[in-house]
């Protein structure tokens, strides 16, 4: 080897302490660190390489190194018990400076080791030789060698092995690198995924807002209770209720349930539920606000791919002396219910779904509510639930509301809680719950 020098204690081949010159250094470690190879565990494809080529020269030690700013660091080793020296005694410091591999035969004689603190010290160094590791655009990472402890020569074969042994190791390093980007690649999918989750999370949850009366109003002689929940996995419901006021002083109650969950639903219950507004605020019939309803949601439906249907119960309700009169109309939806003490008695014809026959018109039906006696409007997610495997039905609804023995509004919603904490659980569907009743003086 030419261009010897002896300093601070040791051999190299090179005026600069065994390093290549400043920039190709710098880019050296560049290309080692883009492994992120330096002080990981143990990993058994490189342990086998290096028991492989140990047994293979029937020697004690080999290792494969990385050779770091100032240290010689193990990434597997065989015969050894130490993880890294100092970049100035490892005999890899100076093999890395040449793209063959490296040999001494004996290293007491070597004029390039004879002074090396591994040769000379408790290791005892004679033999060695190692392969460089030689990246694609050809940087030499490190060595893969074999020692031993007594002189020893070795053939042209013998080196061609150990050279094909140190490309097995930058395959293994590939592979490595490989699965690294790959997993960092799909965490920051994953990290991606869950920031627009969150993001629509936060989306859907301001637009529930929306489809929902803040608060329920507070209207003189008429008691108001409301219960609504959203289906398991789902941000956006389908159902909704709405209550308002009236020009002519009366009030306007609905309880509907858009067909489906998620954005496209909201954009219907948006539609039916501010369509539904818009008309019950002129002097009209609810008979005839749903009948525009109807009209907007057949209109809006009409091109899409996968047509949505909506169901709407809407009453009028005026106060009078004592009691309530209430007119509804009934789309497609449940029947409601009058209940009283150990009675649930269903009110009002169904007519269409909303959209489905446009040119229909919805029958009105006209009832007193009495002190004692609740109105009550649900959505189908009550009575399609189940209870301990068995659907509950509207048998099931009739039957809890008339054993409740509730005369106010918040009674019955509160035994409607109490139902739906019976039901199996957790309830793939919506619920909107509203009572209306007449305070019993």
């Amino acid at each position: 080897m030419g261009n010897e020098a002896q300093a601070g204690g040791y051999w190299n081949t090179s005026a600069e302490l065994d390093r290549p010159a400043p920039e190709d250094e710098i880019r050296r470690l560049e290309a080692l660190r883009r492994y992120n190879i330096l002080d990981s565990p143990p990993e058994g494809a490189f342990d086998r390489i290096a028991e492989l080529a140990a047994k293979f020269f029937r020697v004690p030690i080999s290792t494969i190194t990385f050779v770091d700013e100032e240290r010689v660091w193990f990434k597997a080793r065989y015969g050894l018990d130490v993880t890294a020296v100092p970049r100035p005694i490892g005999l890899c410091s100076a093999a890395i400076l040449h793209d063959d591999p490296w040999l001494v035969c004996n290293a007491v004689t070597d004029p390039r080791t004879l002074n090396n603190e591994l040769v000379r010290g408790e290791l005892g160094v004679r033999f060695y030789l190692g392969a460089p590791i030689i990246t694609h655009d050809g940087y030499r990472l490190g060595i893969l060698n074999v020692i031993d402890m007594v002189p020893r020569e070795t053939t042209a074969e013998e080196v061609a092995t150990l050279q094909k042994l140190a490309a097995l190791v930058l395959d293994e390093l590939e592979l490595r690198l490989s699965a690294l980007q790959t997993v960092a690649h799909e965490r920051e999918l994953a990290a991606a995924e869950r920031r627009e989750k969150d993001r629509m999370t936060r989306i859907a949850r301001t637009l529930q807002r929306t489809l929902l009366p803040p608060e329920l109003p507070v209207v003189p002689g008429v008691e108001l209770a409301a219960h609504h929940q959203i289906g398991s996995g789902d941000e956006v419901s389908g159902d909704f209720y709405d209550m308002f006021a009236r020009p002519d002083g009366s009030w306007a109650v609905t309880v509907g349930d858009v067909s489906g969950k998620g954005a496209e639903a909201a954009a219907l219950t948006a539609l039916v539920r501010y369509t539904l507004r818009g008309a019950a605020l002129r002097p009209t019939t609810p008979g005839a606000v749903l009948a525009e309803v109807s009209a907007a949601v057949e209109l809006d439906q009409r091109e899409a791919c996968e047509p949505k249907h909506c169901t709407a119960v809407l009453a009028f309700v005026e106060q009078a002396d004592g009691h309530l009169d209430v007119t509804l109309t009934n789309g497609g939806h449940p029947p409601a219910y009058v209940v009283s003490p150990g009675h649930a008695d269903p009110v009002g014809a169904p007519g269409p779904i909303l959209g489905w026959m446009v040119d229909h018109s919805y029958e009105e039906t006209k009832l007193r509510l009495h002190p004692g006696e609740v109105l009550v409007f649900y959505t189908d997610g009550v009575t399609d639930a189940r209870r301990r495997g068995d659907l509950l039905g509207q048998a099931g609804l009739r039957q809890a509301l008339a054993e409740a023995g509730s005369s106010t509004a918040a009674s019955v919603i509160a035994g409607v809680r109490r139902l739906l904490a019976e039901l199996d659980q957790p309830s793939p569907d919506d619920v909107a719950v509203v009572a209306i009743s007449v305070p019993v003086i």
